[in-house]
């Protein structure tokens, strides 16, 4: 799986990552290092992350589903 990012957003990421590592290690990182850092980034974590959020997001909804089972078939009080 490979992700696409649009240009303003990998811009962003970019950025982001040229900030942290220019506070965290106290040197330049150059736009081109950044981009190769994402892009290994994305290639090596994204499948694996996004696997985990798509099952966050199923269990998540199944546990709504299921309340909600719950809702319909409660017997009613007189």
């Amino acid at each position: 799986m490979t992700f696409t990012l649009d240009d303003d957003r990998r811009r962003q990421l970019s950025e982001r990552l040229q900030a942290f590592h220019r506070e965290r290690f106290d040197e330049e990182l150059s736009p081109f290092r950044a981009d190769e850092i994402l892009e290994f980034v994305l290639a090596a974590v994204g499948p694996q992350v996004y696997n985990q959020a798509v099952q966050d997001a199923r269990k998540y909804m199944q546990q709504k589903l299921d309340d909600l089972d719950g809702d319909v078939h409660a017997p009613e009080r007189s």
